[in-house]
């Protein structure tokens, strides 16, 4: 985060002596990105954050990818993965189920009921999008609520869970990276400020406003990490016994802590003639961007064509996921809400057949999309591969031979 933020009791010194009101002190908890080099914040803990009392493997979920091949574009309908009466009884960190992934993001989709057990990614940050239902987060900087079109941004061990609060279960799109998250560099300044061209401000982004207390002992935390073993796809995972409640930090302060931000708030970027897609660019990590296309004002000129022109993405891997309005460019290709389109680096794709004419006069597109664009090739997760159509390869063409 490029911005500080002080919550709760700190003392006013850091690295001082913190004391308990019962005596003793508190005990100080550096969480830091990139060795020391990089945003950090300081969190004061009532008990000692190392402290387990026991291990043991926990597998999270199923992990393993297929090469999408032969080279395809495909079209995943994600509401087919869930039925929302047993979503009722599942949650938002073990349910999830993997459309895509490679070395540098996973992307997954979840419909979850039930409170989430306690857990901490520590591969790297996650980026959820919740595409329906509301839910508290509670973490260990503090409490987050989320809705319909809130992204929230978890950096890296934060020890966090999902508590549903609606009477509909939560739909949330989850792209989970290997490095950090963040607004995009040409955003901001030198110092970490966002700049004036920015499609969003600080005020826009909402971290924890107090601190959380939870009491507990014998508390079991889900840690997903890195593994070096044969067939874990580099990733497995540890079940803690932690002797007392992870949520025990009286103050923190620093610049690194999770946040939410409405897609409602991010001011769209048109001209006279169609956008290219990286003026829709919200986020960014290390061989990827997360952009969103969100209701706006199409261009102008009187000769302009609206919809998208049909463009090689030459070095990436672009993936669509629709969460609300009418998505003009993919007319007639079967597409509708909750759907994933994979449209892979070597193929050249656009609008569907009669987009172009249809869009001829337009003045304004009310359409609501997440798009994660990888610089390494995409492998289809076991959620992508039982959601693939299986036509929408040939939806330019008319349909398969």
């Amino acid at each position: 985060m490029p911005h500080y933020r002080s919550i709760g009791d700190v003392p006013r010194k850091r690295h001082t002596q913190h004391p308990r009101p019962g005596g003793g002190l508190h005990y100080e908890e550096l969480m830091g990105e990139e060795g020391f080099s990089s945003d950090s914040s300081l969190l004061y803990h009532t008990g000692v954050p190392s402290a387990i009392t026991d291990a043991t493997p926990w597998q999270p979920g199923d992990l393993t990818t297929t090469p999408n091949s032969p080279l395809l574009p495909r079209h995943f309908r994600l509401p087919l993965l869930f039925d929302d009466a047993e979503a009722k009884n599942l949650d938002a960190v073990t349910a999830r189920r993997l459309v895509l992934g490679n070395a540098d993001v996973r992307i997954s989709y979840v419909v979850a009921g039930a409170p989430s057990p306690l857990y901490r990614n520590a591969l790297g940050d996650e980026c959820v999008y919740t595409e329906a239902g509301t839910a508290t987060v509670e973490t260990v900087f503090g409490s987050l609520d989320v809705r319909p079109g809130t992204y929230l941004i978890l950096p890296r061990g934060t020890t966090h869970r999902w508590l549903p609060t609606g009477p509909d279960p939560v739909r949330c799109y989850v792209i989970e990276a290997t490095s950090h998250i963040a607004p995009p560099a040409r955003y901001l300044s030198r110092h970490g400020q966002l700049l004036e061209h920015a499609p969003y401000c600080e005020r826009d982004l909402h971290g924890p406003t107090e601190p959380l207390i939870a009491e507990g002992t014998d508390v079991e935390v889900l840690v997903k990490h890195r593994s070096s073993r044969p067939g874990d796809g580099g990733v497995t995972g540890t079940r803690y016994v932690c002797p007392t409640h992870p949520f025990d930090v009286v103050g923190w302060d620093g610049c690194l802590y999770p946040y939410t931000f409405d897609i409602a708030d991010f001011e769209p970027i048109t001209g006279r003639v169609h956008q290219p897609p990286p003026v829709h660019q919200v986020f960014e990590g290390t061989n990827f961007v997360i952009c969103n296309f969100v209701p706006r004002k199409v261009d102008y000129h009187p000769l302009a064509v609206p919809v998208p022109y049909y463009h090689s993405n030459v070095d990436s891997d672009e993936v669509m996921f629709y969460c609300g309005g009418d998505y003009e460019a993919r007319k007639g290709s079967g597409i509708a809400q909750g759907s994933v389109s994979l449209h892979p680096g070597g193929h050249a794709h656009g609008p569907q057949p009669g987009a172009v004419e249809r869009s001829l006069g337009a003045e304004f597109f009310d359409e609501l999309a997440v798009m994660v664009d990888t610089f390494r090739p995409l492998e289809l997760g076991e959620g992508g591969a039982v959601t693939d159509d299986g036509r929408y390869a040939w939806s330019w063409a008319g349909g398969a031979r």
